[in-house]
Order: C-alpha cells, then structure tokens, then sequence
C-alpha cells in the first residue's frame, strides 16, 4: 500500500507508527516511506530534514544521505533551490 500512496498519506502513516511505537515499524519500511514521501515531496524542507534526522538514527551507514537531505532542505529554507531533477 505504502508504494502508491501520496505523500500525505505516508506522512501521516509515518507520524502515527512513530508516535505510537518509535521502533515499532522496521528501518528498511521507514527508510522506504521516507524515500517514497520525499520523492513526493522534493521541495518539502521540514519532511527532508525529518527523513535525515531518521536516518542518522540507525547508525553510519545512511549519515551521507542524511547529510545530503540536511543540506538540500537548508538550500530550500534559505531560498536557494538547486536544480534537481
């Protein structure tokens, strides 16, 4: 379900697992609903910035793409959009 849903709808999905068990739903889910919501939502600085703040949760491995999230969103908050496909 998650694979089609919209942007909102795993957002929403995202906020109540979290809410309600933070580990409760496996790394390799929430890695794919962050990644499916941001593809959603490229331009979305506070959901970037989330799905990065997730990533460095669990460890090295993901720290370059969290850092890469962390820096597109402050490029978006600071205005200066960056020509990604």
């Amino acid at each position: 379900m998650v694979t089609f849903a919209s942007a909102d709808e795993i957002v929403a999905m995202l906020e109540v697992m979290l809410e309600e068990d933070w580990m409760g739903l496996p790394v390799w889910a929430r890695n794919l609903a962050f990644r499916l919501a941001c593809l959603q939502r490229p331009k979305d600085a506070e959901l970037l910035h989330w799905a990065a703040n997730d990533l460095r949760a669990f460890g090295p491995d993901w720290n370059t793409i969290a850092a890469e999230l962390h820096h597109r969103a402050d490029q978006l908050e600071a205005g200066h959009e960056e020509n990604r496909p």
